[in-house]
């Protein structure tokens, strides 16, 4: 008797032709015995994507339907979908709920997001109890921050006795495309305060202000701007000798840089109240400036602390994509996850951040073919 033919590991994937949710499908694409579902607002370019994939040779089954979160409908057509994995990449985060997550549990669905919001990924665990008894993993945060920031620092904590300082840095190329919902995200933030750890103490901070320079060989002068992620609540909680952690970002054109900058000195000082609404029309005038910059991205991460003799040690991990391809890296995280989930890798169930589910090999031979190198200093 011939055994039935496995039933293909089907994953929905929410925003599946956006920025981040392209490269994730088209990277889960050559797998066999996934079903990858792009979803999205508008079926045309769900349709017209998913049709692009099965005509390169798409070795999963690639389908696509029209899915919005925000629709009375939702619940409806997600449960009709029967998926395995849910993965939500229709940011940004902020301000948002856990309907989604909830609903992909309750349908007996492990779930993944892509969420940079602090608020939301640090509070994720609130699902723990949801998810245990579902028997289904739902992860928050698989992207850049906090899965490979947490990776990186995971990777080289036990080289120190004490680890006081971590210090983070982004800067994509201006070529690199941008999109909507992450635009949306940073805006949210800027001039807005909120609470970092600095020198053993909790302080204010005001998103996209405390500008610092951060010169890299080979690639030039980027200037960064204070934003909030995750990993200034996660990695205190996780590093408790920590006495201070801190983010920054930066657009590698001043003219966007600063421009920004003082953007966020209208929101501190009352004038304007929310510059995410203007979103659109900013995003629209960067684009104007595509042409111009590079499309090298890089990401740094400064390890201060003492070595188990108690001498002080500064270790600088560093990642730069060249050819556009920084976008790459945090989609790289939810690829790593979903083929875990299909491969029953991940047993068992729980909620929470995107904090010990892979290695920093892992990522980085998720990686491999891509324009993307690092270096590890030691300072």
């Amino acid at each position: 008797m011939r055994r039935p033919a496995a039933r293909p590991f089907r994953i929905v994937v929410l925003g599946g032709y956006g920025l981040f949710g392209t490269r994730i499908v088209r990277g889960l694409a050559g797998d066999e015995g996934l079903e990858l579902v792009v979803a999205g607002r508008d079926a045309g370019r769900a349709r017209r994507f998913a049709d692009e994939l099965a005509r390169a040779g798409a070795r999963a089954a690639i389908a696509s339907t029209a899915l919005d979160v925000e629709a009375r409908d939702f619940a409806e057509r997600l449960a009709a979908l029967a998926p395995a994995l849910v993965v939500h990449t229709a940011g940004p985060f902020q301000g948002r709920d856990y309907g989604v997550a909830r609903l992909t549990l309750a349908l007996g669905a492990h779930y993944l997001d892509l969420a940079d919001g602090r608020t939301f990924v640090a509070g994720f665990g609130a699902l723990d109890a949801e998810a245990r008894a579902a028997g289904r993993r739902a992860v928050s945060g698989a992207s850049s921050v906090p899965g490979l920031s947490g990776a990186v620092v995971a990777a080289f904590a036990g080289e120190f006795g004490r680890l006081d300082a971590i210090e983070t840095a982004i800067s994509p190329g201006n070529r690199t495309p941008r999109g909507l919902a992450t635009t949306r995200a940073i805006l949210g933030y800027v001039g807005r305060p909120y609470p970092v750890l600095d020198r053993g103490r909790w302080q204010r901070a005001h998103g996209w202000q405390s500008l610092r320079r951060l010169r890299v060989p080979d690639v030039g002068t980027r200037w960064l701007a204070r934003c909030e992620v995750p990993d200034l609540s996660l990695l205190p909680e996780r590093h408790p000798t920590l006495r201070s952690c801190d983010f920054r970002a930066g657009l590698e054109l001043r003219r966007m840089h600063f421009g920004l900058w003082l953007a966020s000195w209208a929101v501190r000082g009352g004038v304007v109240h929310d510059f995410a609404r203007q979103a659109p029309k900013l995003l629209a005038l960067s684009e104007r400036w595509l042409a111009v910059g590079s499309d090298i991205g890089l990401m740094q991460i400064d390890l201060r602390g003492v070595d188990r003799e108690g001498v002080p040690r500064h270790l600088r991990w560093r990642l730069v994509a060249a050819h556009g391809d920084g976008p790459q890296v945090p989609a790289t995280a939810a690829n790593i996850h979903a083929r875990k989930l299909a491969r029953g890798e991940l047993p068992g169930g729980g909620a929470g951040a995107c904090l010990d589910l892979f290695t920093l090999d892992e990522c980085l031979a998720a990686l491999d073919g891509y324009a993307i190198t690092t270096i590890i200093e030691k300072v």
